[in-house]
């Protein structure tokens, strides 16, 4: 299972990124994510314990892996390995490309899963598109928002005269 979610964002990929990479800032401005727990490394490299909800419906479903963080910044680029959870073994990866006015975000999946006679199809039917598709286009939405909110603000800040 192979899978992109994208989208061009009106701010400067140093700003896409800087909220992107702060996973563990993650449950204060993304409303699905529950929570996020450095289990050890530094801002370059960590493990991240995530937790989020996964909506169907009316309903929500808890769901949570672990994975290898790796933020890259001189590539603009953000890595992970889930190593815990239904999802262990995919690879994602944040690939931020600056376009005039902005930045365009793919965020990338691959995942193939081992399971005897219903692997492809639970990495695709219920990986890729119950998990994925939701939660990865929910984050990368939001980012959108507050990182486009934040060059409206600036923006603003820059126009508004000074007060003596």
């Amino acid at each position: 299972m192979e899978t992109t979610n994208e989208l061009t964002i009106a701010a400067p990929p140093e700003a896409v990124f800087a909220l992107a990479a702060a996973t563990e800032r993650w449950p204060a401005i993304l409303p699905h994510y529950r929570r996020v727990r450095r289990i050890r490394g530094d801002d370059r490299a960590k493990v991240v314990e995530m937790a989020a909800w996964r909506d169907f419906g009316l309903f929500r479903y808890p769901v949570r892996w672990t994975a290898e963080q790796v933020n890259l910044p001189e590539q603009l680029r953000i890595r992970f390995k889930h190593v815990r959870g239904i999802s262990r073994g995919m690879d994602v990866e944040w690939r931020l490309t600056a376009t005039p006015g902005g930045t365009h975000v793919v965020i990338w999946h691959e995942f193939h899963s081992n399971l005897p006679l219903v692997g492809e199809f639970f990495a695709r039917r219920i990986v890729g598109q119950l998990f994925v598709a939701n939660i990865a286009g929910k984050t990368l939405r939001r980012i959108k928002q507050l990182a486009e909110r934040q060059m409206r603000r600036s923006a603003s800040a820059v126009r508004q005269p000074e007060t003596e």
